[in-house]
């Protein structure tokens, strides 16, 4: 063997198949490098585009995963709660009665300026974008994040969902709420309607929502009336309500012109406010912030007195109402209002000393004012302040009228065209005996025979006389001549209510014994004004829901009540005492006037009811315990013997009078009498030479110092008695009446003292001293509600007075 290395057979190309030539001039393919180092960690271009791919198909599917799965929620309870407004006769607000003030209105009931102002603030684009702008958020998201300042991204859409319906609180899942839910709401509601919503929920400051309030709030006018530099301040305020308030924070004032500039250029490079516009423009002064105007004062009274009218007429729902959202439109007239404040003001709360005189603690103050034309109530005074005295004195019924009801029974007497009872027909010289004492005749109930103020004898006088000296025995026989359940439907159709408490026919319900309230009285009073057609009295205006739609009012409802002969008659004789009677103090008001005074018994009220040709107010004082409720007499209030209706009442509808019709041309009565009744008959020559200012419906406190003006009922007795004799003119004589009926009782009372039994007597209208007010006693202790067709449930006092 040999030892040279032996050759090795060739292996096959396993490249290649078996047998197969190679193709000739193809080169072979190079491997792939393998990625190694950081190289590794970059994704490939299929990796990416696979991740992009994927991820847009989630988001699209999260997108319409989401836009489906959430729906546009309710409305938060914030963003629908309201207050309601009340307001004056001219539109001015008088006060809001819901926790939220916020008082939403219409697109259209807000200024085109105020509009452009909000939208130049927060979303120039807002008409042309879409409901969202990620641009906005993004860049939003990017001052927030480098310090300049936490911003909003969010369209006036977004904004608006989030007032509306959603929580503000700054979460992940409110914002993607917010997002789909603006997307839909775009989709579903106009721009204008969007707008609308916007404006109507954000937040301004000073407690308002939306820009109703808002504009209120800063200015004191409605949003409809709004200027483009108004509006610009109020845009300005979304950004940072309470920063940019320059009254609370006059520190800010030059950040707040600072936007205050951005936003009327913004409005200017719109082309929503032109150049000259602009440079004219001043930056607006807003008005002190006040407190809240709650129901403090007046307001208090008023709102509860037009919620009860607006739920007693079926004009809205009470569950409705308090629901809020309606703006009310009362018929009360701001100047008159103030004016009627300030005459109690001046005329009676400045006198009292609560101090000194446990007796001023007593005191109250109540009236009303009607337009005799249209039956509107365009003043009332109801008490001091809501919060410490609630018992609304307008429309309280719990007091006697006293002898301001005898008009009543004068006007059924002519409008019955009755006659004495010798068959005399009954008309102002007609002549009666005004004996003190003397029994009515005619009367079946049992002997009555009401005193006379300081059981004064008149002898023969006539009916003018008779009124003008408030005589108790003239009127309770005339209540009989006339009948008294015709005198009972007469004051019915003049204005009391049907169901007002001891409004009984009998002889005493000439004195007054009935207890009609101040508002009740002044509608009776008004239908005599404005010559014996009645007009049932008007709280309301206008009545809007969510500044929108319109609610329906009651019609006006004017009858011929009783005939122009009756009422006008009625007058002539009113204006008699006026000039020579217990109202003179009303000769104060430099116009024609027609009036009648009035005590209750015991002295616990006194009235004043009197109108000219424009004007009906009734005015009453009344005495309440501010602890029990219970009525009180009023004897040594103010430091005088007694308050009487010739006295601070007078006054107070004196000054009140004057003031509510300072420039309104001086008016005279038209009257068309009744036959006989313009000539004025001579004196009686019988009569007593000092006119008698009695005009009290009970004789009051026995030990109480007399005076010149009360004229006292008897309570009915025993059977007997003589009856003086009458006159041609007047009563005739007849054989005395029998029995032991009672003609009427009182109400109930939460003081001892004596009950039921009898009626009150006439009413003093006295010309008593005047006096200046101030403010009103603390509050009483019961909640009267006023205004309805029954009591309000405080204690009233026996209709059977004490014999003095």
């Amino acid at each position: 063997m040999s030892d040279e290395p032996q050759p090795q057979p060739q292996q096959p190309n396993r490249g290649w198949a078996s047998g197969a030539p190679e193709a000739a001039g193809k080169a072979k393919k190079p491997k792939r490098p393998k990625r190694t180092g950081w190289r590794r960690l970059i994704p490939t271009w299929r990796i990416v585009l696979s991740t992009v791919v994927v991820g847009l198909l989630l988001i699209v599917g999260g997108f319409f995963l989401g836009y489906h799965l959430v729906q546009i929620p309710a409305a938060n309870a914030l963003a629908t709660k309201q207050s309601n407004v009340y307001l004056y006769a001219d539109g001015s607000v008088l006060a809001r009665d819901g926790e939220v003030n916020r008082e939403s209105v219409g697109l259209a009931r807000i200024s085109k300026d105020a509009q452009h102002a909000v939208l130049a603030a927060e979303d120039r684009d807002f008409y042309t974008e879409s409901a969202i702008d990620p641009m906005a958020m993004v860049r939003a998201g990017w001052n927030t994040a480098t310090g300049k300042g936490k911003q909003s991204g969010s369209t006036i859409t977004q904004q608006y969902v989030k007032n509306y319906y959603l929580a503000q609180d700054q979460t992940v899942t409110r914002k993607v709420k917010e997002f789909f839910i603006a997307i839909k709401l775009d989709r579903e509601k106009s721009k204008a309607e969007i707008l609308e919503g916007y404006l109507n929920t954000s937040f301004f400051g000073r407690g308002a929502y939306g820009i109703q309030s808002a504009a209120q709030a800063y200015f004191g006018v409605d949003a409809k009336d709004l200027t483009a530099a108004q509006g610009a301040y109020l845009a300005s305020l979304l950004n940072a309500p309470s920063q940019y308030d320059v009254v609370a924070h006059p520190e800010n004032k030059p950040a707040a012109e600072a936007r205050w500039n951005y936003v009327m250029n913004g409005m200017v490079d719109k082309g929503w406010l032109s150049p000259s516009d602009r440079a004219a423009a001043k930056f607006p002064k807003p008005k002190q912030s006040t407190i809240s105007t709650n129901m403090s004062g007046q307001r208090g009274y008023v709102v509860n007195i037009v919620k009860k009218y607006l739920i007693e007429n079926g004009i809205v729902d009470e569950e409705e109402l308090g629901r809020g959202g309606y703006r009310i439109t009362t018929t009360l007239q701001k100047d008159k209002q103030d004016a009627f404040v300030k005459a109690v003001d001046d005329k009676l709360m400045s006198q009292l000393d609560k101090k000194e005189r446990k007796v001023d603690t007593y005191v109250r103050a109540g009236g009303a004012s009607v337009d005799p034309k249209t039956g509107k109530v365009v003043a009332m005074y109801n008490g001091i302040d809501y919060v410490k005295q609630y018992t609304p004195n307008a429309t309280r019924r719990d007091f006697q009228v006293g002898s301001t009801f005898k008009p009543f029974v004068f006007t059924s007497a002519v409008e019955n065209h009755s006659e004495t009872q010798s068959g005399q027909t009954i008309n102002p010289n007609t002549r009666y005996d005004g004996t003190s004492e003397r029994p009515v005749q005619g009367w079946a109930g049992g002997r009555y025979a009401p005193e006379n103020e300081d059981h004064r004898d008149y002898g023969h006088v006539t009916v003018r006389e008779a009124t003008d000296k408030s005589i108790n025995a003239v009127y309770a026989q005339m209540a009989v001549d006339v009948g008294s359940d015709k005198v009972k439907q007469t004051a019915i159709d003049l204005g009391l209510s049907k169901n007002t408490p001891e409004l009984t026919p009998s002889p005493s319900i000439a004195l007054g014994v009935a207890t009609a309230s101040p508002l009740d009285m002044a509608e009776a009073y008004a239908t005599l004004a404005n010559h014996g057609r009645h007009s049932t009295y008007t709280l309301v205006e206008k009545v809007m829901k969510d500044g929108k739609q319109e609610i329906e009012l009651p019609e006006r409802r004017e009858h011929q009540a009783v005939s122009r002969e009756a009422a006008d008659t009625t007058t002539a004789v009113l204006r008699s005492v006026v000039q020579n009677g217990t109202a003179s103090a009303a000769q104060a008001v430099g116009r024609p006037a027609a009036a009648k005074t009035g005590t209750a018994e015991e002295d616990t009220a006194a009235w004043f009811a009197g109108y000219t040709p424009d004007l009906a107010t009734v005015v009453a004082v009344m005495g309440q315990d501010p602890k029990t409720a219970a009525h009180k007499s009023l004897y040594g209030a103010m430091g005088l013997p007694r308050i009487n209706g010739g006295g601070a009442p007078a006054e107070i509808w004196s000054q009140y009078t004057r003031n509510a019709l300072e420039g309104e041309p001086v008016a005279d009565f038209d009257l068309q009498l009744q036959t006989g009744a313009d000539v004025t008959a001579p004196p009686s020559s019988d009569s007593s030479d000092e006119p008698g200012d009695g005009d009290e419906s009970g004789s009051g406190d026995p030990d109480a110092p007399s005076t010149d003006e009360e004229d006292d009922t008897r309570t009915p007795g025993d059977s007997g008695g003589s009856t003086p004799p009458g006159d041609s003119g007047g009563t005739e004589t007849g054989p005395p009446t029998t029995g032991g009926g009672t003609p009427g009782s009182g109400g109930p009372s939460t003081e001892p003292g004596p009950t039921g039994g009898g009626d009150s007597g006439g009413d003093s209208g006295d010309s008593g001293d005047s006096s200046n007010g101030g403010t009103d006693p603390g509050g009483g202790a019961t909640d009267g509600a006023g205004g309805g067709d029954s009591d309000t449930g405080l204690p009233g006092f026996p209709g059977t007075p004490r014999r003095q």
